[in-house]
C-alpha cells in the first residue's frame, strides 16, 4: 500500500508532527507484521523520529542546525537557501519503521516529523507499508 499526503508548512524552519497520519496508513493497510516507510521527494526538507512529548527537543535540534549550517553562511548555490539542502542531507529522506502486531514499533515519546528548513511550502510525504 501506498499512499501520498500533502503537508503545508507555514515557516521557513518547522517540525510537523505527521505521526498520526502514519499511523491512520498503517491501521488502513491490514498489514499486521512488517515495515512501513515514511519519504519525501524534497531537497530541503527531510523526515526524523524524535521526542514528540517536549517541544523542547525539537527547538534543541533545530538551533544546532542552525549552528552547523547556519542561514547566512558563505555558500555558492546561488538560490539562497544552501542551509535548507545542508539540513535537509543531515537529516534525511525518510525512515523505515518496523510494523508489529498492526502497529508502529515506536518508543513511547517517539513522533515522526517532516522537518521543513525551507518553507512555508507545500510538501508531499509519501508513506509505504509492506506486509512481511
Amino acid at each position: 500500500m501506498l499512499k501520498k499526503f500533502e503537508v503545508s508548512t507555514t515557516r521557513r524552519v518547522e517540525f510537523v508532527d505527521i505521526t498520526s497520519l502514519v499511523r491512520q496508513t498503517v491501521a488502513e493497510s491490514g498489514v499486521l507484521d512488517g515495515i512501513c516507510v515514511v519519504y519525501v521527494p524534497h531537497t530541503t526538507c527531510g523526515i526524523t523520529i524524535n521526542e514528540h512529548a517536549d517541544p523542547d527537543v525539537v527547538a534543541d535540534i533545530v538551533n544546532k542546525l542552525e549552528e552547523l549550517a547556519p542561514r547566512n553562511g558563505r555558500y555558492a548555490h546561488i538560490e539562497g537557501n544552501s542551509d535548507a539542502h545542508i539540513k535537509a542531507s543531515l537529516v534525511g529522506s525518510s525512515q523505515t519503521i518496523i510494523i508489529q502486531g498492526g502497529k508502529l514499533l515506536l518508543g513511547i515519546w517517539q513522533g515522526v516529523f517532516l522537518c521543513e528548513f525551507d518553507g512555508p511550502r507545500k510538501r508531499n510525504v509519501f508513506i509505504k507499508v509492506i506486509a512481511g
